[in-house]
């Protein structure tokens, strides 16, 4: 790496099945990089197939970070993952090697380039509480009464999105303001100072969708079943991330005997076609200054995007 490259971090992102793992990985060989995982379900342990992890081959040729690394019992957040990225990335630099981020939850994205408001702690025994009532009335009720107490910040929120309601009603009755009013009073900045390089991988909606479905299938094939009748024999609670990744909720209905795996299939391709499009809307709006490469990944792009790394780290 020149020195002119330190200090310096490459992002790829895109929506799922967009090619940027294979982006990512040719960056790291030709740019002598380390790819860290920017994916909310790849951290996850125990479902390498159905969260599309890097392959054993492909970790034997380049170094991969943050594969893995929690239990599906676990909850990581976007805060959580920052703080283990900054220190994969510092790790990087300190070897020589160009750090490459690389994953399809623009959220973590946003709060590693741009930065998140950094809210006030929430004490335990206000958390415990509001989860407490959520486990015991129900989102509907949470819901409700934030709806009375903060109607803007209900209004952005889904009605049954337990974790995001929850949250809000801490924080409201943490410091008496709305999350939506703190949001705008809080300017983020990013905690790591450095020069990021943004691309994102977003092929024409229908080579994406068509994508999207061949995944599924080939999933299928290599045995995300058996991955998923591991993760029902755990037994843990159903708000759980993990429990939430894509086709996992219809391979589950399918494990237990609720419907066919032909329903849990088509279910599951539609399902993430449809969050597909979200992640393309997200990293369009969302992220600042991305480049943005409106084609599938080909030889062609990938000089395309070499020039332009090698032109970010020379500056």
């Amino acid at each position: 790496m020149p020195e002119s490259a330190k200090n310096k971090v490459v992002v790829i992102g895109g929506p799922t099945a967009s090619g940027k793992s294979a982006t990512a990985m040719d960056v790291a060989l030709e740019f002598d990089g380390v790819i860290i995982n920017a994916d909310s379900m790849q951290i996850y342990r125990g479902l390498p197939i159905v969260t599309a992890c890097p392959r054993p081959e492909d970790e034997a040729r380049v170094p991969h970070r943050l594969y893995q690394v929690m239990d599906p019992s676990e909850t990581c957040s976007a805060g959580l993952w920052e703080k283990m990225c900054i220190e994969e990335i510092k790790k990087a630099w300190a070897g020589g090697k160009l750090p490459v981020v690389t994953g399809g939850t623009g959220l973590y994205i946003k709060t590693l380039v741009q930065g998140i408001s950094q809210l006030p702690a929430i004490p335990d025994e206000i958390r415990n509480e509001v989860r407490r009532r959520g486990d015991m009335e129900g989102v509907e009720v949470l819901y409700e009464e934030l709806q009375q107490k903060d109607p803007e910040m209900a209004g952005r929120l889904k009605p049954r999105d337990m974790q995001r309601i929850c949250r809000a009603l801490e924080v409201l009755e943490t410091t008496g303001k709305s999350l939506a009013l703190l949001q705008r009073e809080i300017k983020p900045e990013p905690v790591l100072k450095a020069d990021y390089d943004t691309h994102v991988i977003m092929p024409p909606r229908d080579i994406l969708y068509e994508r999207c479905d061949r995944r599924f299938n080939i999933m299928l094939e290599q045995g995300a079943v058996e991955e998923v009748r591991w993760l029902n024999e755990q037994k843990l609670d159903p708000k759980l991330p993990a429990m939430k990744a894509l086709g996992v909720p219809e391979l589950l209905s399918y494990v237990r005997g609720e419907i066919n795996l032909e329903e849990a299939r088509e279910t599951a391709q539609m399902q993430t076609r449809r969050f597909a499009k979200r992640q393309c809307t997200w990293f369009r709006n969302q992220i600042s200054n991305p480049k943005i490469h409106s084609a599938q990944y080909s030889e062609s792009l990938r000089d395309e995007i070499y020039n332009k790394i090698r032109q970010f780290l020379l500056t």
